[in-house]
């Protein structure tokens, strides 16, 4: 280890953690103990889960409350799969979606954390970021897209960016979706035999897949420097589908203390009286064909 802290070989890499040991430990053997989540069972139990997401998203919005929620992990881990249920039954005014693209010329030369900045939440709102600013020490890292001093620069900095959240009062959350090797291939070829998902598969998903092992070791680093006591990482096994939403979303909901404040019984008011109202004939509007 150098004196700013960061990991210098691969071997002072491999760092002794408790999160990443019990997921070395309980790897692939802890993923082959469950059968696949029966359909109907993974379905009752999401609608049960997105009706308390709606309750939370009320106890945002009337409390005021900051919420960041941080989702990592390897490519076709179900990162997007997991935001997408959470995201479904919301209101998108209170719970965004952000996914960050590549960095404009403009948007390099700032403050690497500027960007995501502009996208955190107002009061009442709730962001889930599809990758975030840990996008430094993972792809660029491990694709040659920073420098060794941006690295560096962002292992010192990220923990104490994320404190300094904190205690604006924002409450985040980070979650890294752990997938096999051998699930990950799956999901490539069926995004591949696919035409609907083949869009989800880019050159740099083919290039990361390569670099596998060089990826364990950027992540291992970068929870060995950011698993902070103020924003730790939860790891979740990812490789199906179907249990990792639930336990996601069942473990997103145990970390907040959110009310139920369901407002009661509504009653619709009665229509307007006719005042006498006449509809333009329907032949002056356009219609869409119907074809079906």
């Amino acid at each position: 280890m150098s004196d700013d802290g960061t990991q210098e070989s691969a071997a002072q890499q491999r760092v002794d953690h408790p999160i990443l040991n019990q997921q070395r430990l309980g790897g692939d053997e802890a993923r082959q103990r469950k059968p696949k989540l029966p359909k109907k069972l993974y379905e009752s139990e999401l609608a049960r889960l997105q009706i308390e997401l709606v309750k939370l998203q009320e106890w945002i919005k009337a409390e005021g409350v900051k919420v960041v929620v941080v989702f990592e992990g390897r490519d076709a881990a179900g990162k997007g799969g997991v935001i997408k249920r959470i995201a479904e039954p919301l209101n998108p005014r209170i719970c965004r979606i952000e996914a960050l693209g590549t960095p404009t010329d403009r948007e390099k030369t700032q403050w690497w954390f500027q960007r995501y900045v502009a996208r955190l939440p107002a009061a009442g709102e709730m962001v889930l970021f599809d990758r975030s600013w840990y996008n430094r020490a993972l792809v660029e890292r491990v694709m040659g897209f920073c420098t060794e001093d941006q690295y560096r620069e962002f292992l010192r900095t990220c923990p104490e960016f994320e404190r300094m959240l904190v205690r604006a009062g924002i409450i985040l959350i980070k979650y890294w979706f752990s997938v096999s090797d051998e699930e990950q291939e799956r999901r490539f070829q069926n995004r591949m035999e696919t035409p609907t998902k083949r869009w989800k598969l880019s050159p740099m998903d083919l290039e990361s897949r390569s670099r596998w092992s060089e990826y364990s070791i950027a992540k291992d680093v970068m929870f060995n420097h950011t698993d902070i006591k103020q924003a730790p990482w939860y790891v979740v096994n990812a490789d199906d589908k179907r249990r990792a939403r639930l336990n996601t979303i069942t473990h997103l909901l145990s970390l907040i203390p959110y009310e139920d404040l369901t407002p009661g019984q509504i009653e619709l008011p009665p229509r307007q009286p006719d005042i006498g109202y006449i509809r333009p004939p329907l032949s002056e509007q356009t219609f869409v064909p119907e074809n079906y």
